[in-house]
């Protein structure tokens, strides 16, 4: 297993533990890996659980690189969480790694999904729908998770005055004026691209 060392087969590294190298991570363990994460991300804040997965638990990438691998996987078509599959397998072992790993996350949800249409089927037209109670309040978790790992990203990679202002830019685009995300971020991300070039950056920024 890829663990850091002296850690017990499974479980989790130190917090603070180095991130692992491209290429020791086995298949067998992006499989597990990516399979946990697709069967335990209820609700849809598959976000939050991605970078406890993927971060925090197997050190696999850091917070820098997990942010940089979700502006991509936003920016194109598809699910966040396969998006993220693909973009992180491809990392760890190349092509099988990412195609290990898009398996492995989509498997339990499929499967979990279809038992959970066969259910909702069943229940429609019943008083007391047991069913859709429960995923009312799984939506609101998901909500809760996804404001959980926004505070936790923002802590480490929002440092400098103007990255709150873009990232008003980005809530203002999408939420006020209801631009698409995929142009928001384009405008967005070539506005942070002129100010933060390295020409144009203050000098008391470039020690930071």
């Amino acid at each position: 297993m890829s663990e850091a060392p002296h850690s017990l087969p499974g479980s989790a590294p130190p917090a603070e533990a180095p991130i692992v190298a491209p290429g020791s991570v086995s298949l067998l363990d992006i499989f597990v890996g990516f399979f946990i994460i697709g069967a335990t991300s209820f609700g849809g804040g598959v976000v939050a659980y991605l970078r406890t997965g993927l971060v925090n638990r197997r050190r696999w990438i850091d917070d820098v690189t997990f942010v940089e691998l979700l502006s991509i996987c936003q920016t194109l078509p598809g699910l966040n969480a396969s998006n993220m599959a693909i973009l992180v397998g491809d990392r760890l072992r190349g092509t099988a790694g990412a195609a290990v790993a898009l398996a492995a996350i989509c498997l339990p949800g499929g499967l979990m999904m279809m038992a959970a249409a066969a259910a909702y089927a069943a229940s429609q037209g019943h008083s007391g729908n047991t069913v859709g109670a429960i995923l009312h309040g799984a939506s609101a978790a998901a909500v809760g998770l996804v404001l959980s790992v926004t505070f936790q990203l923002g802590r480490k990679t929002l440092g400098r005055f103007m990255d709150f202002i873009f990232v008003a830019l980005t809530v203002i685009g999408v939420n006020v004026l209801h631009q698409s995300v995929l142009l928001v971020l384009f405008v967005v991300g070539a506005m942070a691209i002129v100010w933060y070039r390295p020409a144009a950056r203050p000098q008391g920024e470039a020690t930071k």
